[in-house]
């Protein structure tokens, strides 16, 4: 996407309020512990601040500066940039709950993620993957509505291990919660 078609859908964008999706992976944070985490598209902050509590340092990322400066839950370590791009540490956890649904265009940033729920999701896990703490895990939500095998795929490719830890099944869509290690050397 150009960046500015993407600076004009930011202005317009609002902030992603909790949902389903984001309770199914704060279920999985709660017991999870470590040095540093990092939220990517850390809306309003909800994933964030639950992280605050088992983590000496988080971050959260999130490409919209309005959604940053409105946050429900304020992130005391926010950036602004896309997904972990202006960042250079490593994490022991990363997490995203990623846009995954599959769109011709994006007009959410929150919530599109490009044709067959790919586009956007794969420059996300692109950017994470570098600063992946090599003892670290990245869990990203994703959906039954968007080709989900496909990012599994594009992981494992890269050298990761990814695979499907948990599902949640919806009316409409079965949320995914898919789990990235580094290979074992």
């Amino acid at each position: 996407m150009k960046l500015s078609n993407l600076q004009k859908k930011l202005k317009k964008s609002e902030q992603y309020l909790p949902a389903e999706d984001t309770f199914f992976l704060a279920d999985r944070l709660k017991d999870l512990r470590g040095k540093s985490a990092l939220d990517i598209g850390c809306g309003s902050g909800y994933l964030t601040d639950i992280l605050n509590s088992n983590f000496q340092l988080v971050v959260g990322t999130d490409i919209s500066f309005n959604t940053l400066c409105t946050q429900n839950y304020k992130t005391q370590n926010a950036i602004c940039c896309h997904s972990a791009d202006a960042l250079n540490l490593q994490f022991d956890l990363i997490i995203c709950n990623l846009p995954y649904l599959a769109t011709d265009e994006i007009i959410d940033v929150a919530t599109d993620g490009g044709k067959d729920g790919l586009e956007i999701p794969l420059e996300i896990i692109s950017s994470a993957l570098p600063h992946l703490d090599k003892n670290g895990k990245f869990l990203f939500v994703t959906s039954s509505l968007s080709d989900y095998m496909g990012l599994v795929n594009f992981v494992n490719s890269k050298g990761f291990q990814a695979k499907i830890i948990d599902k949640k099944k919806l009316f409409f869509e079965e949320l995914i919660i898919v789990e990235v290690k580094h290979l074992l050397s």
